[in-house]
């Protein structure tokens, strides 16, 4: 009889302390989201990924290693022809079967990989709004569920997923306005381990392809401008260059709020007929039209409405 009494008391204390655990109020959703991109980051870990799309299922490995203060990356498609993509520092070399090997400079691997993993959470706060969904299940592991949406509701939508214990996002979804998934990043299997680096012991020393320079073109100097932008939207940069065999010049302006990013592509045209164009693919809106000589062009991750209304503010002569 004893025995009974102490596996029911046993039994009593587990299920107390269950419910006690699951009562305990999550940290705030930018609290959560801050210990992601700080987990991303320092970390070492492998991760094996779907990216879902109109377009198709490509399935990734991730591995990640922090060496002191330098970060390595290397990701690789796991089917088809080899594409790896390795970082080493402020190095993100490109490997890809049939291409010669290039090198951007960079802080992080962008491709097939959440933007929103590696943005400023706090500069984020500004103009998008962090909602706690509640708590969920991804890869057998207990998430906290967050969604990110822009206060002026001219940017597309996340849902993520966030690894309770070890903080890494285990499924980020997109989804535009209407609340449709645009693309999906899924995790199938993580593992967090220290030894993870040694996987990284040959990138450390090996001669990497040469970065690519980029002209600078800070000074170049348009007349014309954009008078309305969705809030937190920044220029980075801007360029002027030559269609290749075409007399054309193409004046051009990259946008960031460190999330979502497009640019504004202005050409001068003699076909003065065509008709404003829009076409969507998943995360990517193109918005054409030509006005008074002018072709006017915006190409990124926005709502084709949104897309449409900054054309229609760009303004001549300024």
């Amino acid at each position: 009889m004893k025995q009974i009494w102490y596996a029911v008391s046993l039994l009593t204390c587990s299920l107390l302390a269950t419910h006690t655990a699951s009562a305990e109020p999550s940290p705030a959703p930018e609290a959560l989201l801050q210990q992601m991109s700080a987990a991303s980051q320092s970390l070492n870990y492998e991760l094996s990924f779907i990216g879902i799309t109109k377009q198709g299922i490509d399935s990734y490995r991730y591995r990640h290693a922090k060496k002191q203060t330098s970060q390595f990356g290397d990701l690789l498609l796991m089917d088809g022809p080899r594409r790896e993509v390795v970082q080493r520092g402020n190095d993100i070399s490109y490997f890809e079967t049939g291409l010669q090997p290039f090198t951007l400079a960079g802080d992080h691997i962008v491709d097939s990989l959440p933007e929103l993993v590696f943005s400023d959470i706090t500069n984020l706060a500004k103009y998008y709004d962090f909602i706690a969904v509640g708590r969920a299940r991804a890869v057998d592991r207990n998430c906290e569920v967050i969604r990110v949406v822009s206060r002026d509701g001219s940017r597309f939508s996340y849902i993520v997923w966030i690894d309770e214990q070890d903080k890494l996002p285990l499924r980020v979804d997109l989804l535009d306005r209407d609340g449709e998934t645009l693309e999906q990043f899924r995790v199938i299997s993580v593992t967090v381990d220290p030894a993870v680096e040694e996987a990284f012991n040959g990138i450390e020393k090996a001669n990497l392809p040469p970065v690519l320079s980029i002209p600078d073109s800070s000074k170049a100097q348009f007349s014309w401008s954009p008078k309305w932008l969705p809030d937190g939207m920044k220029e980075v940069s801007r360029s002027k260059r030559q269609l290749p065999n075409l007399p054309v010049n193409i004046e051009s302006r990259l946008y960031s709020d460190g999330l979502f990013s497009f640019s504004i592509n202005v050409n001068t045209t003699n076909n003065t007929a065509s008709a404003d164009q829009i076409v969507r693919q998943g995360r990517r809106t193109v918005q054409t039209e030509v006005r008074n000589g002018n072709e006017i062009t915006v190409v990124g991750e926005l709502p084709p409405s949104t897309a449409k209304r900054i054309s229609d503010s760009i303004v001549f002569g300024q």
